[in-house]
C-alpha cells in the first residue's frame, strides 16, 4: 500500500505526517533523513494495530494534492512513488 505523505519544512527541520493514519509522523533534519524515518514509522504504525488486532487503514486515494497556498508547499507524492516536485 502507498499513503499519501506531507512533508513541511521548518526553520531547522523537516516533518512529516500520515493525513490517513493519526499520530504518524516523523522528524528530520534533512528531507531525506524525514523520508527514512516517516517509513519506518508507517511500517511500526501498522504492525502496532496488526498487533492490536485491528485492520489497517486503507489509503485515501480520494484526496487530491492541495496547490502550494500560504504556508503549504507540496514536497512529495505518495509515498514509494516517483510522483511529486
Amino acid at each position: 500500500m502507498k499513503y499519501a505523505v506531507v512533508i513541511e519544512r521548518g526553520p531547522t527541520s523537516f516533518g512529516a505526517h500520515v493525513p490517513d493514519l493519526p499520530g504518524c509522523v516523523a522528524v528530520g533534519e534533512t528531507k531525506a533523513e524525514v523520508l527514512v524515518l516517516i517509513r519506518e514509522a508507517i511500517e511500526l504504525y501498522l504492525e502496532a494495530l496488526e498487533e492490536d488486532g485491528r485492520p489497517g487503514a486503507p489509503p485515501d486515494r480520494e484526496t487530491p494534492h492541495r496547490p502550494a497556498e500560504a504556508g503549504f508547499r507540496p514536497a512529495a507524492g505518495p509515498l514509494g512513488s516517483t510522483d511529486g516536485p
